[in-house]
């Protein structure tokens, strides 16, 4: 086996700011091409590896190999136990435990899918997991599947729907010398405002894994001029939803919440919108890997959701501190790449 921290230094030293995934995955596809019990496909920059041993369940381990920007000259950096640099921690440090497993596991209980997906920290129209799901299908089936996040070596199950909302609200102009002849359309957010402030969120308990809600404020815009009353002020809200409901159950929450600051002439937008996963741990390969592993719930939103999209259940299961993620200060730990590897190395021979 391989050093880990190691394998994800030289990861890190090879720019993949999203879009520009090409040169590692092309470093990935030359190292896996080797191992003959492997069959590589290339959907653009998304590379998926799989075993064809006719196993009766198949696992997918799934990680995206872009990166957010950032000063990419700076490399990698290796003190002690810790690795530092770019995208470490989300998540090359994942993509690292990968390449090893598809490269020294030999004895196996079950088929494996690798998937080395592109462009995940941008909009999701331009998803590589979406895009190789449109162009082939077939590379993602699956029985269950395990999506590299990073998580701190920790099981997070499922994930939260996420959706958000422009709210306006219309007033009447007027000269700011004489406001009694409009009507604030700003001062008119305060109601929503306070009650948001308020908001009772839920804390539903689904296969264990307690979850919490949120609606929240994310935005606000209005104004016209600073002498005049303005006629419309609107507010960018984001409501986080638990998988116990779908998104046509949260989005209908989030308008019944809202109507009674709303008059005829303000309206409501669906801006975007993601759905939410189930935990999924009652699979029987899911539930191994939470045999011995402190498991909570996804409270963001990951391609979990994809997946489940898809019937596959999926979990999120990664080395790395996610809060370390898109920061300066971005690390990686040696303990937590080993402990992410033999926990999935054991699933993958022993299931």
């Amino acid at each position: 086996m391989r050093d880990l921290l190691e394998l994800t230094a030289e990861l890190v030293d090879i720019p993949s700011v999203s879009f520009e995934e090409a040169q590692i995955v092309s470093r990935i596809e030359e190292e896996l091409s080797s191992i003959p019990h492997l069959s590589l496909d290339r959907v653009g920059d998304n590379l998926i590896a799989r075993t064809t041993f006719g196993k009766e369940q198949r696992l997918v381990l799934a990680g995206h190999t872009d990166t957010v920007p950032g000063n990419t000259e700076l490399g990698s950096r290796i003190e002690g136990d810790t690795c530092w640099g770019l995208g470490s921690a989300d998540m090359k440090g994942g993509i690292a435990v990968m390449l090893e497993l598809a490269r020294s596991v030999s004895e196996y209980a079950v088929d494996a899918t690798w998937v080395f997906y592109a462009r995940e920290e941008v909009a999701s129209e331009h998803n590589g997991l979406r895009e190789v799901f449109i162009e082939a299908p077939e590379l993602l089936s699956g029985d269950a599947a395990i999506l590299g996040e990073p998580t701190g070596a920790l099981i997070e199950a499922g994930c939260q729907g996420t959706m958000r909302f422009l709210l306006t609200l219309k007033g009447v102009r007027a000269h700011s010398a004489r406001p009694w002849m409009g009507r604030n359309a700003v001062h008119r957010l305060s109601g929503v405002l306070d009650a948001l402030e308020k908001y009772e969120f839920r804390e539903p308990v689904i296969d264990g894994c307690k979850f919490r809600e949120a609606m929240q404020v994310v935005g606000v815009e209005g104004g016209v001029a600073g002498n005049v009353i303005p006629d419309s002020a609107t507010l960018l809200i984001n409501h986080r939803h638990a998988p116990d409901r779908d998104s046509a159950q949260a989005e209908n929450h989030v308008r019944e919440f809202l109507s009674p600051f709303m008059e005829s002439d303000d309206s409501v937008e669906l801006v975007d919108r993601a759905p939410a996963a189930s935990p999924g741990l009652d699979h029987p390969l899911l539930a191994s890997v939470g045999a011995e592993i402190e498991t909570r719930a996804k409270l963001g939103w990951t391609d979990v959701a994809f997946f489940a999209e898809q019937g596959i259940p999926a979990i999120n299961f990664g080395p790395g501190d996610a809060t370390l993620a898109h920061t300066s200060d971005e690390r990686i730990e040696r303990e937590n790449l080993n402990v992410t590897f033999k926990t999935i190395k054991k699933v993958l021979e022993d299931s």
